[in-house]
């Protein structure tokens, strides 16, 4: 893509538009299951962040066993827990979590592939709305999926890096779970394909 500043694709209007966007839903379903990728709104509002819930857990109470590993996104608390197969390993890390609860899914799910360097599309549905967005955005520093991404069983969600540190702790997403880049990358390394999880 050019660098002219007529084609130029800069994070601040990305985000903007994606801000635009968010309000524009039309219906919970669409939301949820079209418009549910990892595109965030623009932070410069102040934005209440939430880690009064932020504390260790046991997996016991969510999981029957931790084969191949597991992992707990508490929406509520903005974090995640991972526990490895063996149990030796446990990392608490704090998230960004979905904008409103139409946007936000819960259940039992899996990771299905990872990917270190992703490129992000927005949405058939995004892409009507917003014709001037791009169709792909390569790895790099205006990707919103960060530098790592698990790409779990549900379409179009993934718990995945993000370059712009503000989202985390907040409310800023529309549907996925985003990480610091350096806690993406450490739990990337430790998350095998098929790994549970669960968000709550």
């Amino acid at each position: 893509m050019s660098d002219t500043p007529s084609t130029k694709f800069g994070r601040r209007t990305f985000l903007t538009g994606i801000a635009a966007a968010a309000g524009g839903v039309a219906s919970p379903a669409i939301a949820q299951f079209d418009n549910s990728t990892a595109v965030e709104r623009d932070l410069t509002e102040v934005v209440k962040r939430n880690i009064s819930s932020f504390r260790t857990l046991d997996w016991r109470p969510y999981f029957s066993n931790t084969k191949k590993g597991v992992i707990l996104v508490d929406i509520s608390s903005r974090c995640l827990h991972y526990w490895s197969e063996d149990q030796a390993t446990y990392r608490l890390y704090p998230t960004s979590v979905p904008l409103s609860e139409d946007l936000t899914r819960r259940g039992r799910t899996s990771v299905v592939r990872k990917v270190e360097g992703p490129s992000w599309a927005p949405t058939p549905a995004m892409r009507k709305r917003n014709p001037e967005w791009p169709s792909f955005v390569g790895p790099g520093p205006d990707n919103p999926l960060g530098t790592h991404a698990l790409y779990l069983g549900w379409k179009y969600y993934r718990i995945h890096g993000t370059h712009d540190t503000r989202k985390i702790g907040r409310q800023s997403s529309n549907g996925c779970i985003g990480l610091y880049n350096e806690h993406i990358a450490e739990l990337f390394a430790l998350t095998k394909n098929g790994a549970q999880v669960l968000l709550i």
